[in-house]
Order: structure tokens, then C-alpha cells, then sequence
């Protein structure tokens, strides 16, 4: 392999393993959280996988979660026992096998009333139908969580939740409305960045072998012969795959993946939810550190969450179109001042605190006149012909539950395929999870060793934001230098460049948005995106021109689809 071969960029070189290899056992199209996953088991099986994904792994409804992995506490309403039990298992999981970004969460739900609900809430388990939008009572939510608390019986990965009175309630959160009766607090789980879990997930299938191959901005856009044609949206170059068992794993966009495939169905019908980050340290406060979360009285789920350093609130349940780009509207907005005003009256909130909003579209299943509160968060597979290959088309799914999920479409395909599985993905750590230390006394341990390089600060750092994979990063650094980026000094300029060179960056956003949480937490600005700009450069072999088209297509995206409002204190034009 010559010097050429080795510089060239990760995704090329990913595109080119799938031209090279136009056949597989099983494609994949979808690089969301369930077809990541569903690639990972059949890696590790020893299948011939091939994995496409249209846009960046992790960049559809994936990346607009609510940072949670929870056990669905609302689901025993619809009467979803089976979903809650995995979900809750699931939770439980991966608290153990992706330790190092699945933690467990504190949640804490305001209750205004006694009683109420005690008959709407049967009622609307009976029949399924709305009916008034009325905010569950203490009573209600009781019984909820005690049958919460006997799905989650896992030694102790989580604590058994707890009831206050408003006496307490108030002294341990003095900002919440003080009209409460009681508080309820149980435990779930937060993911603080999803999108490295899910390329941990990837890589851990890459990593399995040649026979798993896989590459963002790759698009399936049609049949030609039995084969399906894939078309590479950077060069536009378009060539064929053909494969046994074709698995659309493609979220809300299943139906337009089909039809693009000749297949029309009407199996989607997703809603759309938004969420806000905002930049207000009294809310922050007001919080605890714990997630409030509740019914307003419209009878929508809605979280008040601190994460990051920021406070994050969602989500709204709205009726969507795929074929539409998702966005946080300022009628999302007003709802969500709102509803911070309905917890916490003293706190002032604005919109100039804004950092970033953020939508997505859930990949639920079609729901015809069905509330979307009553749309089923399960999953379920639909088999079908597509020429001599069949496919699996996944309706549903959702971050919580994607190894099990992944787990039972693979079986799938096995099965098609005649064969059977030979590894378990059940208990398997995920990728920086593998020796992750568990008890305090390992982490000083771990930290007191990698830190001779870089301090103990920094490789603190490095751990909780790749895991065990900080060890070899640390390694790195040490020997390349570790120059901290001047409008983003959390990150360094060796830490960035490390990241185009091996996690398939095609755009500056794939690192602003997916690959870092620099969007997220509001550090992006016209300096920030141009230093980074010049940063990747070098390493993905932009020349002047696209490096100054990343910055202009970066800035854009930010402003009209996350309502970030820029600092132009470095202008693209001073470079």
C-alpha cells in the first residue's frame, strides 16, 4: 500500500470497499441507531454485511432523541407491558455494556393533585381514545411507578423510585411551582452523546472484519436487474449490490426507501419532535441536576433535562412529513417557555438563551385518526419480495431498545439466510465500553495512568467522551502534540484532525453536530466554523474554495435549521 492508499479519506476509502465487493449476504440501508446495530450483530455472526446510509451515520431521527434510554414509563398506559419490560431490560443493559455514555438519571415528576386521572387514564387503557387532556394525579402516577419498579428487577441497576410531600419536595427543589402536592423521583437513564455511542456501535462491526463493509452518503435510489443501484452523493457515481437479504432500515423514510426501490407501502406514519437547548444557569439550578419530567396539561410528555452544561427541553408530538425537513418551530418554542413557567414560575427564560434547537421525525408505524400519544412505540418487521432478494422492512423502533431490536431483525436475516447466530450480542460491552472502570477506585486508577501526557483534567475528559478508546487517543497525543482549537479550547487541533482521519468525515456539520457536541452546547460561531474548516482541510483534502463552501454550507444549516444565531466576530472573509 502506497502513501497515496493510506492518506486517502476514511469514507473514500469505504466507498471503494463496496465497489470493489458489489455482493453481500445481507444490505443494509439505513445508518441510524437500529441499522448500525442490526450491522453490528451480523458482523460479529461472520455475515457478509454491507451497510449504506444516505446523509451521516447517526443524522436522522437518531440524532434528534431526547438523550434518554428509558423503560417507557407511559407505555403501561397504552398497555405495552411486553415493550416495557424489554425497554426496562434494555435500560439495565446498557448502564453495563456502554458504561461509558449510558448513565443512570435521576428523574424527578411535579404532581399538582391527588386524584386526578384516576378515571380518564383506565379509561383511555380500555379504549384507547384521548378523551380531555388531564395531568396525572399522585395516586395514578404511584401505581404507575410501582409496576415500573417490578419490571426493573436487575440487581440493582437502577434505585426503586420514591414519593415527597411538598415540604420536602420544596426544600430539595425550591424553584419548583409551589402549588406541587408531592414529588415522584425514580431512575432511568441518560445517553449524553448518542451520536458516539452509535459510532460505536459502527465500529465495533467494522472491526469484526473485511466481510463488514459500510459507508455514509451512499443512497439507494433504485433496481436495476436484481441488484439494488446505490448512488454515492459526493461524487454522484452510481454502481450496483446485490444481496440475498435486503434489510430498510431507514426510520420514518421506510416507505420512500421502498418506493424508491419499486415497492410501494404505507407502512410510516411518524410525528415530529423538537427540543431546545438553552443557556440559563438559574434553570440549570433550579434543576438539581435531575430531570424533571411530567404531563402538562395538554396530556404531552415534556422534559426539562440538564445536560452538558445547558438545560435541554422537549418534546412535542406533532403529525409530520417525511419529505419535509423537520424543524423546531416558534410555536414550539412559545410551548416550551410555557411549560418551564408551569414548573418553574420564577425563573425567566429567553429566547436570546437559545443555543440550539433541534427536530426529528419518529419512525413510528401508520396510526390513521389514533392520537400520537396512543401511536405504539413497539417494533415490528414486514418481509417482502424485492426480486430474488427478500427484504425486511423495520416499522418502529427506538434508541432504548436498538441492541434487543438489532438482535431479533438479525435472527431474521440469519434465518433467511439458513444459518444461525454463533455470538450474542446480550451483556457484549459497546466499543470505549470494553474495561471501562466501574468503581471510583478504578477510575482514579485509570485517570492517575493516563494522565502523565495530558493531565488529569484532560484525560478525564477523553474518557467520558470516548471511553476506553481515550487510552490509544492519549497515546497519540503525547506523541503528536495536543494544541488546543482557539474558539473551541475544550478540543484540541491533533483531537479533531484524528477524527476526520478515521470516523468517515465528509462535512464540517458531520464534526460540528454528530462527531463533537460543539453545536449542541452552543460553542459554534463564524470563527469556530472557519478555524475548524481550515483544521480539516489538510486531512480531507479540501482545497480553498470548498473549505470556504463547507464554512458558507455549515453557517447555513446552523441558522435556518437549528435557529443558531452566529457571532461573526471572525468573518470568512478575514481567513
Amino acid at each position: 500500500m502506497n502513501d497515496h492508499d493510506i492518506r486517502r479519506p476514511e469514507r473514500r476509502k469505504a466507498v471503494e470497499a463496496l465497489r470493489a465487493h458489489p455482493s453481500a449476504k445481507v444490505l443494509i440501508i439505513g445508518g441510524g441507531i437500529n441499522g448500525l446495530a442490526t450491522f453490528r450483530d451480523l458482523a460479529l455472526q461472520g455475515v457478509d454485511v454491507a451497510l449504506v446510509e444516505r446523509n451521516d451515520y447517526c443524522s436522522g431521527a437518531s440524532a434528534a432523541s431526547s438523550h434518554m434510554i428509558h423503560g417507557g414509563i407511559r407505555y403501561l398506559e397504552n398497555g405495552e407491558f411486553r415493550l416495557v419490560k424489554e425497554s426496562v431490560t434494555e435500560r439495565n443493559g446498557l448502564i453495563k455494556i456502554a458504561p461509558h455514555y449510558v448513565k443512570p438519571l435521576e428523574t424527578t415528576v411535579p404532581i399538582f393533585s391527588t386524584f386526578s386521572g384516576i378515571i380518564s387514564a383506565p379509561m383511555r387503557f380500555l379504549t384507547h381514545k384521548q378523551g380531555k387532556p388531564q395531568e396525572r394525579g399522585a395516586l395514578l402516577i404511584k401505581v404507575g411507578l410501582t409496576l415500573y419498579d417490578a419490571f426493573s428487577r436487575d440487581g440493582g441497576s437502577v434505585p426503586r423510585h420514591r414519593f415527597v410531600g411538598k415540604k420536602k419536595a420544596l426544600k430539595a427543589l425550591p424553584q419548583l411551582n409551589d402549588g406541587i402536592k408531592y414529588t415522584a423521583t425514580y431512575f432511568d437513564a441518560s445517553v449524553h452523546d448518542p451520536e458516539r455511542l452509535a459510532l460505536d456501535v459502527l465500529h465495533d462491526g467494522l472491526a469484526a472484519g473485511p466481510h463488514a463493509r459500510a459507508a455514509n452518503y451512499v443512497e439507494a435510489v433504485g433496481v436495476d436487474g436484481g441488484s439494488v443501484r446505490l448512488r454515492d452523493t459526493v461524487s454522484g457515481e452510481e454502481f450496483v449490490m446485490t444481496a440475498d437479504v435486503v434489510i430498510n432500515a431507514s426510520g420514518p423514510w421506510t416507505d420512500l426507501t421502498n418506493a424508491a426501490l419499486g415497492q410501494e407501502t404505507e407502512l410510516m406514519g411518524g410525528t415530529k419532535g423538537s427540543h431546545i437547548v438553552l443557556d440559563n444557569p438559574e434553570l440549570l439550578a433550579a434543576t438539581g441536576g435531575r430531570e424533571i419530567f411530567f404531563e402538562h396539561k395538554d396530556g404531552r410528555i415534556v422534559l426539562i433535562y440538564p445536560l452538558k452544561g445547558k438545560v435541554m427541553v422537549g418534546t412535542t408530538d406533532l403529525e409530520a412529513d417525511p419529505r419535509e425537513k423537520a424543524v423546531c418551530t416558534e410555536e414550539e418554542v412559545d410551548y416550551f417557555f410555557e411549560l418551564i413557567e408551569h414548573v418553574f414560575p420564577n425563573v425567566s427564560v429567553d429566547r436570546s438563551e437559545i443555543v440550539y434547537r433541534f427536530s426529528g421525525i419518529r419512525p413510528l408505524p401508520g396510526h390513521g385518526d389514533l392520537a400520537p400519544g396512543f401511536v405504539s412505540r413497539d417494533y415490528r418487521i414486514v418481509s417482502s419480495q424485492l426480486g430474488n432478494s427478500t427484504m425486511l422492512s423495520l416499522v418502529g423502533g427506538k434508541w432504548t431498545t436498538f441492541r434487543a431490536l438489532a438482535e431479533h431483525l438479525a435472527n431474521d436475516a440469519l434465518a433467511l439466510l439458513g444459518t444461525s447466530r454463533s455470538v450474542s450480542t446480550l451483556g457484549t460491552p459497546i466499543g470505549g465500553g470494553v474495561g471501562f472502570p466501574r468503581t471510583d477506585a478504578a477510575m482514579r486508577v485509570w485517570i492517575a495512568d493516563n494522565s502523565r501526557e495530558v493531565g488529569r483534567v484532560r484525560a478525564t475528559q477523553l474518557l467520558e467522551r470516548y471511553g476506553m478508546h481515550a487510552s490509544a487517543i492519549i497515546e497519540e497525543l503525547a506523541e503528536s502534540g495536543d494544541t488546543p482549537i482557539r474558539f473551541a479550547p475544550e478540543y484540541s487541533v491533533q483531537e479533531i484532525q484524528r477524527i476526520a482521519r478515521t470516523e468517515s468525515v465528509v462535512h464540517l456539520t458531520d464534526v460540528l453536530q454528530r462527531r463533537t457536541s460543539i453545536a449542541f452546547t452552543g460553542g459554534a460561531s463564524m470563527g469556530l466554523l472557519t478555524e475548524l474548516a481550515g483544521i480539516l482541510a489538510p486531512v480531507l483534502f479540501w482545497t480553498e474554495e470548498e473549505t470556504l463552501r463547507q464554512v458558507t454550507s455549515a453557517a447555513s444549516v446552523l441558522r435556518t435549521e437549528h435557529g443558531v444565531a452566529l457571532a461573526t466576530d471572525e468573518a470568512i472573509s478575514s481567513r
